[in-house]
């Protein structure tokens, strides 16, 4: 007998809006071993290609990053160090006060956002997602997710987690508060180099400036040099402050392209601790795309659970028991609801405390597939809460 495919969107039970939609007046239809509650379904979007949507989430108010000023460069001495591109005519970081005021992009090209100033690797990670794109550098996160929505671009490359330092959680964060779509990833190797003013040998350098995490990521060469180590709001902003102060003391750690522009020597490449410093990177749009299976696909959820013993076991059960590959499951406490209080009697400890938790987990499925429908219409059975963040073709190209 023939299975009717079920398509997972967005659903909750409990937990209060903006996060789900509360559905009642139910009833359930058994389907092979499984029973299905169709009236909860039908917020959900319904297609056999499998075409997902999204919840309504609530807007994100505006932040201030707390970061150091940029040095003007108009504070750079004449005839010091001839820049090949002039500094000032680069494109300024999107701020949220410029999105909120600025019209929308005429969609002549496509234009993608990222967070950074230019020559940051997630410039480099939008150009390998569209090589031919115009990109938009974006004060913060923020401002890359305001622009999306806004229309004032058409995507957004995003990092999501790195192999040495681990997720970005921030971007976690907004991924649930924000009403876009994941439509691709990019995966990038990081070539950490060594950037100094022409001429300078990297014996002549006292002083190293660089994002923190980058700084960290190359601790050896660093050592070795006996160099101080000065923060910076990111890789491409510390190529920008050596390349504007024309100090031949000071270096910076940031990518090739960095170096090509802001008119700096490549001093030393592949300078990290660990070579296989790999980032990854997100695709968001406002529309999802049609999943397919001629390629292989992963698809994004996050979900919190109803409480009891053993659920998260039966949450990932469910990809399990269908050959469902989990490549990445992250947890974050649930801010609307970070603690609960159990009072358990029987075990002679009364009001407990106890982290309530959103799980974020990739699988290696499509939407296409009926198999990865099946296991998100089972997860939906005892999840407080469930949404597809998006179904994406793999990037497997380093």
């Amino acid at each position: 007998m023939a299975l009717k495919a079920v398509s997972i969107w967005g659903y909750s039970k409990a937990l209060s809006p903006p996060l789900g939609v509360g559905l009642a007046n139910s009833h359930s239809t058994p389907i092979g071993n499984q029973r299905y509650d169709f009236d909860k379904c039908r917020r959900w979007e319904s297609c056999c290609l499998g075409v997902l949507a999204q919840t309504a989430t609530t807007a994100v108010e505006d932040e201030e990053p707390n970061v150091p000023p940029l040095i003007d460069s108009s504070g750079a001495a004449d005839g010091v160090h001839q820049i090949h591109k002039d500094i000032i005519q680069l494109p300024k970081p999107l701020t949220t006060i410029d999105i909120s005021s600025s019209s929308s992009s005429d969609g002549s090209k496509v234009r993608v956002a990222y967070q950074g100033l230019p020559g940051a690797y997630s410039e480099d990670a939008a150009l390998k997602a569209y090589p031919k794109c115009e990109t938009v550098p974006c004060d913060n996160f923020e401002s890359a997710f305001k622009a999306v929505e806004l229309w004032l671009v058409d995507k957004a490359v995003l990092p999501i987690e790195n192999s040495v330092a681990g997720s970005i959680h921030r971007n976690y964060e907004l991924l649930l508060r924000h009403r876009l779509h994941i439509v691709g990833e990019v995966q990038l190797r990081v070539n950490h180099c060594l950037l100094g003013l022409p001429g300078v040998r990297k014996e002549e350098l006292k002083v190293v400036v660089s994002h923190p995490q980058a700084l960290d990521q190359c601790e050896k060469m660093l050592s070795d040099l006996g160099v101080v180590k000065i923060g910076a709001r990111d890789t491409a902003d510390a190529a920008q402050t050596v390349a504007s102060n024309c100090a031949r003391d000071t270096g910076a750690i940031a990518s090739s392209r960095a170096a090509e522009v802001y008119g700096l020597d490549i001093l030393t490449e592949r300078i990290q601790d660990d070579d296989e410093n790999i980032t990854r990177f997100l695709v968001l749009a406002r529309d999802p795309i049609i999943p397919g299976t001629d390629k292989p696909h992963k698809t994004s959820i996050v979900f919190s659970l109803e409480e009891g013993p053993g659920v998260l076991f039966k949450a990932l059960a469910v990809f399990a028991m269908r050959d469902i590959n989990l490549s990445k499951i992250e947890s974050c406490p649930l801010k609307q609801r970070p603690l609960r209080v159990v009072d358990d009697s029987n075990q002679g400890n009364s009001n407990d405390r106890y982290f309530d938790y959103l799980f974020y987990i990739d699988i290696e499925a499509s939407m296409a597939e009926p198999r990865a429908q099946y296991a998100l219409g089972q997860l939906q059975e005892f999840a407080r809460f469930l949404r597809v963040l998006g179904c994406y073709p793999m990037d497997t190209v380093l």
